[in-house]
Parts: C-alpha cells; sequence; structure tokens
C-alpha cells in the first residue's frame, strides 16, 4: 500500500531521490549526508547504507521515469523479508514512479508453497514524505491492485483456473461501484451460436464461458461505449494440432493473458472511478485434443454467420475473439481494443520486450495507445495492415481460413479479426511480454500483468 506520511520514522527504512543536491530529513543520522554527497559524485543509479537493521538507499533523480521504476525493484532486492514499512524522500513523478517499481516487485505468487508464509515479503506500507493529492495515490493503489489480478490470474495453472473459474474470479468485480458482470454458460453460448467459441471448445470437458464486463458511471463523457475484449484460452495444447511438449506447452496456462489484461484494465478503470462507459468481453475455454475436438479441414460458422476453414488448431485464439468480436457489434461502440497472446509471429519479430499493435483505429487514437506505452513502459510497436494481407486469409471453400502464410504471422491474425469488427479497432499481440521465463526487474517472473497499466493511462487521458 502506497501512503502519504509527513513524519520519517527513526526506526524506518527510506529511499531519497537525490539530484544535485542532498536534502536530509529529521531523524536520519549524520552518517547519512556524508554517504549521500559520495553518491552525487558516483556513477551508479543507486546506492545503500545499512545502519543496525535499516536500510538508507539513495537513488539519482532522472526524467526517464523508468529508470526510477526499476531502481525500486532494485530496492525491494535488497531490502531483508522482515521489513514492512520503506519511506521515500523525493517529489513528484519520480517518488510515485519509485513507489511504483517497489510496490509491482513486492508481488508474489505464493498460493500453492507448502510453507508460503516463510517466503512471504513483509512490506506493507509505502510512504510518500513529500505531498501529493489523495487521487494520484489511490489511482496508483487501484492500478497496482489490477496488475497483481491479472498477474494471479495468468500464474494460476488450469487444475485451478477453468473457463469457469475465471469467469467467478470476474465476478468478484461488482465489489466495485457501478460494475456489472453477465456471465453466459455453454447452453446460453450454444443458442447465440458462437461457433468460434464452442469449436474450440469441442474437445475440452470442461464448459466454456462468454463473460460482460459493464462500468458505467452515471456521467460517462463518451455516448458509445469501448469495447475491450480479451483472449481467454485457459490452457493451449495447440488442439489436433498439439504442440511439441519441451519448452512449447509448459507455459500455456499464460495464454488467457489477453483475457486477465481486458479484466484488469476495466478493473482498474472502475475503482479509479474514470467517467468513461467501458465494456469487456472475455470469452474462455481451454484447447484440448480430446473427445469431438475440431481438426483441420473443418468448417466452422461463427456467430456473424461468416464460415471458416480450419488449416490449424493452435491458432484457436482467432476463432474464440471472432466471436467476441462479431458481439462487440451489438454494442455499438466508438472504439473496439482486443489483448490476445496470438501469435509466436510476433515475439518473433519484437521479442519479449514490446507488444505488437495494429488496427484500422484513426492514427491519432493508435498514437494515443503507443504514447502511453512509452508513458508506463508497457511499448508498442505498430505493425502494418494494409489490405494486402487479407489476401492471406482467403478460402477456396469458405469465407476465410483461420491461418495466413508463411509471413507476417502477427498481421494476418489481425486481419482475420478485423473482419469481424464494424467499429474502429486496434488489435494487440502481447505475446511476448505477457509471461516471462525469468525475472525482468518489476515485471517479475511468470505473469506480468501487461496491459492493465497500458490501458488504465490510456483511458485516463482518452
Amino acid at each position: 500500500m502506497i501512503k502519504q506520511g509527513e513524519l520519517y520514522s527513526k526506526d524506518g527504512h527510506i529511499a531519497f531521490i537525490i539530484g544535485k543536491e542532498f536534502q536530509t530529513v529529521e531523524g536520519v543520522s549524520p552518517l547519512v549526508e556524508e554517504q549521500a554527497k559520495k553518491f552525487i559524485a558516483s556513477d551508479d543509479e543507486t546506492d545503500y547504507l545499512k545502519l543496525g537493521d535499516r536500510f538508507i538507499f539513495f537513488v539519482k533523480e532522472h526524467t526517464d521515469l523508468e529508470k526510477l521504476r526499476v531502481a525500486g525493484h532494485d530496492l525491494r532486492t535488497k531490502l531483508d523479508q522482515a521489513a514492512e514499512d520503506l519511506f521515500i524522500s523525493g517529489k513528484g513523478a519520480q517518488a510515485l514512479a519509485l513507489a511504483e517499481g517497489l510496490a509491482l516487485s513486492n508481488y508474489q505468487f505464493l498460493k500453492y508453497f507448502k510453507e508460503a508464509d516463510k517466503k512471504r515479503y513483509r512490506l506493507k506500507n509505502i510512504i510518500l514524505l513529500d505531498t501529493f493529492e489523495a487521487k494520484a495515490i489511490s489511482n496508483l493503489n487501484h492500478t497496482t491492485k489490477a496488475v497483481y489480478w491479472s498477474r494471479d490470474m495468468v500464474n494460476e495453472p488450469l487444475s485451478y483456473l477453468t473457463a469457469v473459474q475465471l469467469s467467478k474470479e470476474i465476478k468478484a468485480f461488482e465489489e466495485v461501484a457501478n460494475v456489472s458482470v453477465t456471465v453466459f454458460d455453454k447452453a446460453k453460448i450454444e443458442a447465440l451460436n458462437m461457433g468460434g467459441l464452442l469449436a474450440v471448445n469441442l474437445g475440452s470437458i470442461d464448459p466454456p464461458t462468454f463473460t460482460i464486463i459493464e462500468y458505467k458511471p452515471n456521467k460517462p463523457k463518451n455516448k458509445k461505449p469501448i469495447v475491450l475484449v480479451g483472449k481467454g484460452v485457459v490452457y493451449d495444447t495447440g488442439g489436433m494440432s498439439i504442440k511439441p511438449t519441451a519448452g512449447s506447452m509448459d507455459s500455456m496456462k499464460s495464454d488467457m493473458g489477453g483475457a486477465a489484461c481486458m479484466a484488469g484494465a476495466i478493473y482498474a478503470a472502475a475503482m479509479n472511478e474514470l467517467d468513461l462507459h467501458i465494456i469487456a468481453l472475455i470469452p474462455a475455454t481451454d484447447n484440448r485434443p480430446g473427445g469431438n475436438a475440431y481438426v483441420p479441414g473443418d468448417v466452422i460458422k461463427m456467430y456473424d454467420g461468416t464460415t471458416v476453414e480450419v488449416l490449424n488448431t493452435d491458432a484457436e485464439g482467432r476463432m474464440i475473439l471472432a466471436d467476441a468480436l462479431a458481439y462487440s457489434n451489438e454494442l455499438d461502440p466508438e472504439l473496439v481494443i482486443d489483448a490476445a497472446t496470438l501469435t509466436g509471429a510476433a515475439v518473433a519479430a519484437i521479442g519479449q520486450k514490446a507488444s505488437c499493435v495494429m488496427g484500422n483505429a484513426e492514427q491519432d487514437i493508435i498514437n494515443a495507445l503507443i504514447n502511453s506505452g512509452y508513458h508506463v513502459h508497457e511499448r508498442l510497436a505498430q505493425m502494418p495492415f494494409w489490405d494486402d494481407y487479407a489476401e492471406d486469409i482467403k478460402s477456396s471453400i469458405a469465407d476465410m481460413k483461420n491461418l495466413g502464410g508463411k509471413y507476417a504471422g502477427s498481421i494476418t491474425a489481425g486481419k482475420f479479426l478485423e473482419h469481424f469488427v464494424k467499429s474502429p479497432y486496434i488489435h494487440l499481440d502481447i505475446a511476448g511480454p505477457a509471461f516471462l521465463d525469468a525475472v525482468d526487474n518489476y515485471k517479475g517472473k511468470g505473469g506480468t500483468g501487461v496491459g492493465v497499466r497500458l490501458l488504465n493511462n490510456f483511458l485516463e487521458n482518452y
């Protein structure tokens, strides 16, 4: 929890953000000022002094806020497990960024450890000694809470997080004002003829779900809703086009990272009381090769009547997203954004440092999203979205096929999805940064919650 404070506790840990001069606070040893002067003259980004059980941290000022977030992670790694309170002496956006890096680095997924309590960090309070608007602090806390939720969902194994359980986790959002959650069960999905979602679910004994989250404040400034759509494949074996086990299937619990992103984003927006009408759509199922699993060569009739020739059952994310995107047309939105861990091609193109963005929305809106990415350091690389790419998804026996050619896989997947949306549309392929095999500063290891902070900043400034 990030809090506003006035006085430094002499027993607490403290971090000073230092520019050309050092400003001490009451209760800090004279030794600290001497060490601070040495730090100012050095090229180090962070340093620390330990006085008994207390850590005194020094962090260089930066206009690049990402350096402060990363410094927050550096501080968290040095703090002992028992630390409960850390004070920050610094001003404005820099102090908030340092606090954010600390808070995000404080995340742990310990649910399945027998002795979880012995591993748990005790840091409870990050206390800002400068004066800040209460709204700035509460927004940061709420957004961090939503990132934690998103990370938890991505880190949960299928043995717990089925499509039904994911819908239950989202249902809990109704505790927040102006949020309502509706869950379509399999019977309702069948009645609606959501052929893509039903096809992917054919190999599973667990039913699919289609979850609608609506946040509508009393006086939203948008007349038409913004619709967020997230891919909720809670586990992906590849279906009949089965993935190789080693290095490919072991992290596929993370294939619902888009659902976690979009549900987390609307959760943050609601807690932060944004004055926007937002709806999130979460189609969810696992993708298995059992039972009457759909197979390459099948032709599937989608929610909007489009027929799709299946060439690869591992291109399942676009099948369930297509139904949700077609359903979005019923809501008459002014903008539709989807997020999905959709293609290996996106990872091959730009790695895990960013997500791919593409779409047919006005470039000013895409630019605003890209700028939000730079602001929170969840960067976006814009891909071309020319109509030529749609030629690669034409089928000889149906309206479309679910796989493009050898090249530009992330773009042809985006063009496939675009077909189902009538409103201005943006597609985010978050396959790279959504799940990490090793710790990457405050992003951690495992589920990163990528997209929640990005979309929260975008929506705040929309």
